[in-house]
């Protein structure tokens, strides 16, 4: 199994990268865009696990509180690594101060199990494409990156969590599929 832990969006919010990536692919058709139905904003990559490891995996997680739900806005795109070497398309997240605490206490949690702590600063995102500058005509790219700026400090969207799930990640030739596993709410007060 190939598993990690992540935040869900609301259908709106999809609706709305829908319309977004139909309107950035005209720009950039070059580029392998994600399929907004597997959007999420991962708080831990754990990888592949052996079937034995779901039941711990899951009571570790099931402890993880908050002390309220995260809030989120969707707002400006950018690229990993940086504009000049482009290798994702990602769409900002500023959200409640506890979504970067939340994110540690489930590494934290899974630590024990022989699951690393993730050494990188915790920055949420949802991943629009994958670029692969060689394969993508420099006119193509300056569209896109055009489209981007387009977007400063508009929103493109807003979101409310209260509980994390469980994923497993399928990898197929059309990309990766993700299944929800178990539901996690962690708002204190709502096991």
């Amino acid at each position: 199994m190939r598993l990690f832990v992540a935040l869900d969006l609301p259908e709106a919010v999809r609706q709305g990268f829908r319309e977004l990536i139909a309107r950035l692919k005209n720009d950039c058709p070059a580029a392998r865009w994600v399929h907004p139905e597997g959007m999420h904003i991962t708080l831990k990559f754990i990888g592949f696990t052996d079937d034995k490891n779901f039941d711990p995996i899951c009571a570790a997680l099931a402890p993880v509180r908050s002390e309220r739900p995260v809030d989120m806005n969707f707002r400006g795109l950018g690229f990993f690594p940086n504009e000049r070497r482009p290798r994702v398309a990602w769409c900002g997240v500023e959200a409640s101060e506890n979504l970067a605490k939340l994110a540690r206490d489930v590494g934290e949690t899974l630590e024990p199990l022989g699951i690393q702590q993730e050494t990188r600063e915790f920055v949420p995102h949802l991943t629009l494409s994958r670029l692969n500058p060689a394969q993508i005509p420099a006119r193509e790219m300056e569209k896109l990156f055009r489209a981007c700026k387009e977007t400063e400090g508009k929103s493109l969207g807003t979101a409310h969590a209260t509980e994390f799930y469980l994923f497993e990640s399928i990898l197929k030739k059309s990309g990766a599929e993700y299944r929800k596993l178990r539901a996690f709410p962690f708002v204190k007060g709502s096991a």
